[in-house]
């Protein structure tokens, strides 16, 4: 065989090998091999949405839709991870909310090497379409992140128009419960808050911010029209059935009309992606 010939071939498999082996990469230098870690749901669902589910080693507790991620291997609360618990997983990338994430926390990780990205998220409209862009951007996908910012828009307006055609605000009290010896109330400046207010509601309870035990005095002077709660707070409490045996809420309209709605908790305080999608279900359960 001429010697030229079997150099020229042995270039030519050893080039097609290598070609197969290498990863492609982001604009930010992710490669399709990035292992990222999310301690936040909101941004566990935004990293779906931009195309980087396979590569995520890692995620929170709250890190629940798609529900493929319930399949992922679980880093804890994402106000209660530990750096020992992250870094164990390997990953390349490792992304958090900052009012969320322990200080000490990303300056552990970070001190190892790995790349910490956190990020601001304010819990309104706006602050949901700009977390979305900066997340995107940041990870070298600005097309993937316009395709899910148009998705939002679509949903906001459809919610928008829901609740100008609804007739008056009812007043929702939010209550989050872990069975009956753990019950509170969402005050003003909560997602709590901003989501009922979106949805076309008042909150029932007003003069103070975040969130305060429940007490009967409070509940029957704020006498709700609809009672807010997570699927799985009405759940510990044993159901609608449980919760009009709570002291005060029977008093109520909402007791009295048995007007209880209830949603998960991601979906309905993630304020990512799917907000235009919960203020609609939100709007359509209370009025």
């Amino acid at each position: 065989m001429n010697t030229n010939v079997l150099i020229a071939g042995v270039i030519f498999f050893a080039v097609a090998f290598m070609a197969c082996n290498i990863s492609h990469t982001t604009e930010s230098g992710l490669s399709d091999s990035t292992k990222i870690v999310s301690t936040n749901g909101t941004l566990s669902e935004i990293l779906v949405g931009l195309g980087f589910e396979d590569n995520i080693v890692g995620v929170d507790v709250a890190s629940t839709y798609p529900a493929r991620l319930q399949q992922k291997p679980k880093i804890g609360h994402n106000r209660d991870i530990s750096a020992e618990g992250v870094l164990a997983l390997d990953p390349d990338l490792v992304v958090g909310i900052s009012d969320v994430v322990k200080p000490q926390v990303a300056e552990q990780i970070q001190a190892t090497g790995t790349k910490f990205l956190l990020f601001e998220h304010e819990y309104s409209k706006e602050g949901a379409k700009r977390l979305i862009r900066t997340v995107a951007d940041s990870l070298g996908q600005a097309a993937k992140g316009d395709s899910l910012l148009r998705e939002l828009e679509a949903d906001l307006a459809h919610a928008d128009s829901l609740t100008a055609n609804a007739q008056g605000k009812p007043k929702v009290l939010f209550i989050y419960a872990r069975g009956t010896g753990t019950m509170m109330v969402a005050g003003q400046r909560t997602q709590l808050d901003e989501i009922i207010q979106l949805a076309g509601g008042i909150n029932a309870v007003q003069g103070f911010e975040d969130f305060k035990p429940l007490t009967s005095e409070a509940v029957i002077a704020a006498n709700p029209d609809v009672i807010l709660l997570f699927d799985s707070g009405l759940s510990s409490l044993g159901g609608i059935d449980g919760l009009l045996q709570v002291q005060g809420i029977s008093e109520t309209n909402a007791g009295k009309n048995r007007k209880v709605v209830e949603m998960d908790g991601q979906f309905l305080t993630g304020f990512g992606p799917r907000l235009g999608k919960a203020v609609i279900e939100l709007a359509e359960k209370i009025h």
